[in-house]
């Protein structure tokens, strides 16, 4: 993201001043969210979908549901498809057209998170071996930013999931029947995402605007529903220590469990 380094300058001394001091510009702990709202069933012609907002960042996944061919190496086993959009309203550094860097990147993270914990029963999909399978289109929009779309973006599309009612289907002389009412998708995992931020040799988690601005480097670690790391993701120039990096695990397998609950009602 491009950014005026002049205003980078300043803040980056503010910020500094305080993260030396373990505080942060919005008066959050350096391991504390923003506030976190999470609506479901957003659009009414989607299969499912959830608006998610960490702060001020908003991002809306909606699923469809789609008959096609399996993966070669996976004829038994339904598809997934993660896209992500970084509508030109939701801040004047995103411009349209296809999908950058950023958006690839931000699909990619989100997708390996599910696809890594197994998070979807890919085969009970599976509707003719090697010719007919359920795919589950997940697209991302981010609506607005204020940092972190890669947590806000994983938690939307978890909760989309959850929401998400798949058409009844039968073989009937090798062609594919829709039959009546719906059944939920196959979920087996609960993958969530925590990015952390490094300032000033300090972790943060949650980074918004401000500190994705002035940041060393970004961090995202993705955790199932066990405390496994399913995935890694790192960003920026800067790099982060053997003790960082461990330190970073910790708090993430703790935080991926308060966001678990949020997401699952339980919080």
């Amino acid at each position: 993201m491009s950014f005026s380094p002049a205003i980078s300058r300043v803040r980056k001394t503010r910020i500094s001043q305080l993260i030396s001091k373990g505080k942060r510009l919005d008066g959050r702990e350096l391991i504390e969210y923003r506030e976190i709202k999470i609506e479901r069933g957003v659009i009414g012609t989607a299969e499912g979908s959830a608006k998610v907002n960490i702060g001020k960042t908003e991002v809306t996944v909606g699923i469809k549901i789609g008959i096609e061919d399996p993966f070669p190496d996976t004829p038994e086993e339904g598809v997934l498809k993660v896209n992500a959009e970084l509508v030109p309203l939701a801040s004047p550094t995103f411009e349209p057209g296809p999908p950058d860097e950023n958006a690839i990147e931000l699909a990619r993270v989100v997708d390996r998170g599910f696809r890594e914990s197994k998070a979807i029963d890919l085969k009970k999909l599976c509707l003719v071996p090697g010719k007919h399978v359920l795919a589950v289109y997940v697209d991302i929009y981010v609506l607005n930013y204020d940092g972190n779309l890669i947590d806000a973006s994983a938690l939307a599309a978890l909760s989309a999931l959850l929401d998400t009612k798949v058409p009844k289907y039968s073989v009937k002389n090798g062609e594919i029947v829709r039959g009546e009412g719906w059944e939920s998708l196959p979920i087996t995992n609960h993958p969530i995402a925590i990015t952390f931020a490094k300032l000033e040799d300090k972790l943060v988690v949650d980074p918004s605007l401000a500190e994705e601005e002035v940041m060393d480097a970004r961090l995202t670690i993705t955790v199932d529903d066990v405390g496994r790391i399913c995935a890694m993701q790192k960003g920026g120039g800067g790099f982060l220590t053997i003790e960082q990096l461990l330190q970073a695990v910790e708090v993430a397998r703790m935080k991926a469990n308060e966001l678990r609950k949020i997401v699952l009602g339980g919080g």
